[in-house]
């Protein structure tokens, strides 16, 4: 495989799991460990991720349970969800927090079938400029010689054949949280 097919894959690879992990973070009324991803608390005057001060677990379908390692920081991670703006409402018992998750009206669930599909369109611009940068290099290397026109027009195919199995990708993974999301 030529090196810009193999940098392209690489490069659409990653744009997958991007879109995977941005997803990952939509609230499906379902309770999950992933919301809490990318928060972040004020321990000892270090933005620390949330995952790093205690033990995250899920007790039950509408339930998240974080227990801090260091009981001094209960305040600041119930700020940190609070500020996280996710809806969510952490309760403390003094040595564990839990975070009740509320159930999705019919409304909140189609803004959120509409955010994933803006996420997926917004990955496949991405894979469309991946296309883009490699059929140039293509071009680049037609120009200097270093490919003849079958070549190009050859690795050119195979570049969208790339684009195209990822693209395909990304519908399946839109499909799949969209019928997450709308269940009940």
């Amino acid at each position: 495989m030529h090196e810009v097919l193999k940098d392209a894959k690489n490069r659409m690879d990653k744009t997958i799991d991007t879109f995977r992990n941005e997803i990952s973070k939509i609230r499906t009324g379902k309770a999950t460990t992933a919301l809490l991803d990318g928060i972040k608390v004020e321990y000892y005057g270090t933005m620390t991720p949330l995952n790093q001060v205690g033990n995250l677990s899920v007790l039950d379908a509408h339930t998240i349970s974080i227990t801090p390692w260091d009981k001094s920081v209960i305040s600041a991670i119930e700020k940190a969800i609070l500020t996280a703006d996710l809806g969510l409402n952490p309760i403390s018992d003094g040595t564990n927090i839990k975070i009740p998750i509320p159930p999705l009206t019919e409304e909140r669930r189609k803004e959120l079938v509409k955010l994933v599909k803006k996420f997926g369109e917004d990955a496949k611009i991405a894979l469309r400029n991946i296309r883009r940068d490699a059929n140039e290099h293509l071009k680049k290397l037609e120009k200097n010689k270093e490919l003849t026109e079958d070549q190009r027009i050859h690795n050119e195919k195979e570049v969208q054949l790339l684009t195209d199995e990822h693209t395909k990708k990304i519908d399946e993974i839109i499909h799949h949280k969209e019928k997450e999301i709308m269940e009940v």
